[in-house]
C-alpha cells in the first residue's frame, strides 16, 4: 500500500526528517504560505509543524484524512486542539523538550539583569569606561519568587538555589513539600522577591496575571523575568510601571504579540529583551523533534500494518 504521506511545514533537524524518510512520504513546505499549507493537508496523514504554522480549524477541515498534528515543541498555541479533538485527530507535542533551555536563558537573564551586563556591553562598545555606573547586586541571599511551578520551574529552583536564593514558590497544583522551598500565595511572593520569575502556561486564567495591581506590589529594587508565554503579563501595565520605578527592571524574552512591534517596552533602559530564544538551542529542538517524530510515527503505524482486503 503507498507510505503515509506526512507534511512538515516548518525547519525540523535533519536526522529526525531522516527517520520519517524510511517509512513515510514526507512532504516539505512553508506553512506561513496559507495556500501551500491548504493544498498540501489535502491527503496529509500526519502534519508535523513547530510554531511558524497556524493549524486552525480550516486547515482541519482540509484535511480529511488527517489523523496526527506533531507540534515539535511544548506550547500549543497555534493548534486548534478542540477542533482536533472532534475531528478524531491526535495532537502531540514534546513537552519536556526545551526544560533545560528555558531554565538556562532564564538564569542567564537574570545574571545578565541583576549586574547589568547588557548596559555595560554597550558602554565599552561605544569607547566609554564607566565602571561606577554599572554596579550590580548578588544573587547570594536575594529571594526569588517562582510563579509557575512545573518542569522548568523546578528546574530554575534547583540551579538558583545553588546561588543561595532563598526560593519562594506560587503553585496552586504544586506540591513543594519535598523541594526545600516555601509556598506563598501570588501577593506575598511579589511583595516578598528581588526576583519574580515566571514559568506558567498562558490560559484564561492566567492572561493578565499581573496587571497594574499586582505589579505595584513588588520591591522597588526587583527584576520581572518572563521566559513563559507573552500575554501574562499586561505589557501597558508594565510599561507604566518600569517608568514610575516599581519593579526596577524586566527581562522578557516573550510578548503578547510576535514579533513585537513597537512595544513601548522596547524602548525603555531598564528592559532586557529578547526575540523568545527559551528553545532555541540545537539540543532542545533536536529533542522535540526527534520526540515528535516518534509519536508522530506511532500514530501512524496501524497505517504499515494494514493489509489489503483479499
Amino acid at each position: 500500500m503507498p507510505s503515509p504521506i506526512v507534511i512538515v511545514s516548518d525547519a525540523l533537524p535533519g536526522d529526525c526528517v531522516a527517520a520519517l524518510h524510511a517509512t513515510c512520504d514526507v512532504r516539505h513546505i512553508d506553512g506561513r504560505d496559507r495556500s501551500a499549507l491548504l493544498t498540501a493537508v489535502s491527503d496529509a496523514d500526519a502534519l508535523i509543524v513547530r510554531s511558524g504554522t497556524r493549524v486552525d480549524a480550516e486547515v482541519l477541515e482540509r484535511a480529511p484524512r488527517l489523523r496526527v498534528v506533531g507540534r515539535a515543541g511544548v506550547g500549543l498555541d497555534n493548534v486548534d486542539t478542540a477542533t482536533a479533538r472532534a475531528r478524531g485527530v491526535t495532537v502531540v507535542n514534546a513537552p519536556d523538550s526545551n526544560t533545560v533551555s528555558v531554565a538556562e536563558l532564564t538564569v542567564g537573564l537574570i545574571i545578565a539583569s541583576m549586574r547589568r551586563v547588557p548596559a555595560a556591553a554597550r558602554s565599552l562598545g561605544e569607547g566609554e569606561w564607566r565602571r561606577s555606573d554599572f554596579a550590580g547586586v548578588e544573587l547570594a541571599g536575594r529571594t526569588l519568587g517562582i510563579v509557575g511551578y512545573g518542569r522548568i520551574g523546578r528546574q530554575v529552583a534547583r540551579r538558583l538555589t545553588a546561588f543561595d536564593m532563598h526560593i519562594v514558590v506560587h503553585d496552586p497544583c504544586a506540591d513543594t513539600s519535598d523541594d526545600g522551598v516555601r509556598a506563598a500565595e501570588l501577593d506575598e511572593l511579589l511583595a516578598v522577591s528581588d526576583v519574580v520569575t515566571l514559568h506558567l502556561p498562558k490560559t484564561p486564567a492566567t492572561t493578565g496575571l499581573l496587571g497594574a495591581r499586582e505589579l505595584a506590589l513588588m520591591k522597588p529594587t526587583a527584576l520581572l523575568v518572563n521566559a513563559a508565554r507573552g500575554g501574562i503579563v499586561d505589557e501597558a501595565a508594565l510599561a507604566r510601571a518600569l517608568r514610575a520605578g516599581r519593579p526596577a527592571r524586566a527581562a522578557l524574552d516573550v510578548f503578547a504579540t510576535e514579533p513585537p512591534g513597537h512595544s513601548p517596552l522596547l524602548a525603555l533602559p531598564t528592559v532586557l529583551a529578547l526575540p523568545h530564544l527559551g528553545a532555541s538551542t540545537h539540543d532542545a529542538q533536536l529533542r522535540a523533534g526527534q520526540e515528535v517524530v516518534d509519536k508522530v510515527l506511532a500514530e501512524l503505524a496501524p497505517l504499515f500494518t494494514s493489509v489489503p482486503a483479499a
